[in-house]
């Protein structure tokens, strides 16, 4: 495959492209699902695809196929110096800067070969595990909208006209279950998951089931919470989310075009000086990790926010180009189109408090296990989102509440943090610990 991109490259070169870029991706996949111990689906695919990017001067054409023959792939590069002959040429476009390419050294912990020997029988019974544990738990769990078991493993080549060619192979694995509750008539539902690179750094299937039991059981008997400013506590699920619209918010791709709320703000305070926000694309074994991003450049540690500092943007060649800074190595990209810019693994800093203590020093307040919806503006940085939990009275967790909006604005949000929980745990490219956050709007009843 390596040797098909390099052709793609030099042919492109030949027919008169200026820089080439050149991505091929392979792999394989398992997926099971299973409801109340039946099997619902299972699916195994092996796919592979390969995408062209091509520049003639400054004007770009992208073009992707899942056919590798030779035939296929010849068309596609005609169509690539087609679309990019009738494109608008743009000052900011091309690949990387020769000197910013290469890649990490060293074994980054991505692949673990047990994915592969995983049969299909073996995958149903982790997931009948996990539903079985979860619907043991209590006999008001009476149902559940099933478990499941992924795991894939794929490789990434790209090898661009600078002279670039790498590789990487990459596998994970997931298992989740949603039982479903029920009191006096009424239904409550949550889930449970945990993901890895190999199936044995997974929770066990036990673990996982009564997880998700505990959280759908505690959701019963919700009701409205009274409408006011409370302090939130968001769990390490649900404070995610928040970082996810800073990572909007500090995506490079955001801030030229003006639609971040963090537009001008580099080396500016503009959150407490507890918080502390990195993002390292090049963490041993972690799901976000990758030696090069998917412009050939080396993955690296970046801090965003160093003690309430903004102290980067996350940035590919193209919005490094337009900002007049430099990459940050975050491009990323699938096929059908130029690269845009993710996170590698975004992480907030653990504080020093347990989650107990920072619920015990709350006279009323609202505990979020849940958000739904997409309420935030990251322009303005409005934030309102539809949530449930759990309400906190003098310092403990005291009943669910469900059909309540949490709102604010992520600006002041930052300002107004004022506990980070010390229960940092990673499960997935974007990870954080319990977090207070003070002056929250809760409309309920």
């Amino acid at each position: 495959m390596k040797d098909l991109a390099e052709r793609v490259v030099a042919e492109a070169a030949r027919r008169g492209a200026t820089a080439a870029e050149c991505v091929i991706r392979y792999g394989r996949e398992l997926s099971v699902n299973v409801r109340l111990g039946e099997v619902e689906s299972i699916k195994q695919a092996e796919g592979k695809a390969l995408g062209i990017r091509i520049f003639k001067g400054q004007q770009a054409g992208v073009t992707h196929s899942s056919d590798l023959a030779w035939p296929a792939v010849s068309a596609m590069l005609d169509a690539a110096l087609a679309i990019a002959e009738a494109s608008s040429p743009d000052p900011f476009a091309g690949l990387p800067r020769a000197e910013d390419l290469g890649r990490r050294e060293g074994d980054l912990q991505l692949y673990d070969p047990a994915v592969l020997a995983v049969t299909a029988d073996e995958a149903l019974d982790l997931a009948r595990r996990a539903e079985r544990a979860a619907l043991a738990c209590d006999a008001r769990l009476t149902n559940s909208n099933g478990a499941s078991f992924d795991a894939g493993e794929g490789t990434k080549i790209l090898a661009n006209s600078l002279g670039f060619v790498g590789e990487v192979r990459r596998s994970s694995c997931s298992l989740s279950v949603a039982p479903i509750a029920e009191q006096n008539g009424a239904k409550q539902r949550d889930y449970w998951y945990a993901v890895a690179r190999g199936p044995s750094d997974l929770e066990p299937p036990e673990t996982v089931g009564r997880r998700a039991a505990e959280r759908t059981l505690r959701r019963l008997g919700a009701r409205k919470a009274a409408t006011g400013r409370y302090p939130v506590v968001f769990e390490p699920k649900t404070a995610r989310s928040l970082l996810g619209h800073i990572l909007e918010a500090v995506s490079g791709e955001a801030v030229y075009r003006e639609a971040s709320f963090l537009t001008g703000a580099l080396g500016r305070e503009v959150a407490v000086p507890a918080l502390t926000l990195v993002d390292d694309g090049c963490q041993p074994a972690a799901l976000g990790s990758a030696p090069f991003d998917a412009e050939g450049v080396p993955t690296r540690r970046t801090v965003i926010l160093g003690e309430g500092r903004l102290q980067s943007y996350l940035l590919n060649s193209y919005a490094a180009r337009k900002l007049n800074l430099a990459t940050t190595g975050n491009a990323a990209r699938g096929l059908a189109a130029a690269p845009g810019v993710s996170c590698g693994n975004l992480t907030m800093e653990p504080g020093k408090q347990s989650p107990e203590e920072i619920i015990a020093a709350i006279p009323q307040g609202l505990y979020v296990t849940e958000l739904i919806g997409f309420g935030v503006n990251a322009v303005t940085g409005d934030y309102s989102r539809g949530a449930s939990g759990l309400w906190i009275e003098n310092g403990q967790l005291a009943y669910p509440v469900e059909e309540i909006t949490v709102a604010g604005n992520l600006k002041e949000m930052l300002r107004q943090v004022a506990a980070i929980g010390n229960d940092l745990e990673f499960r997935g490219a974007v990870n954080a610990p319990t977090i207070r956050i003070d002056g929250l709007t809760i409309a309920g009843r």
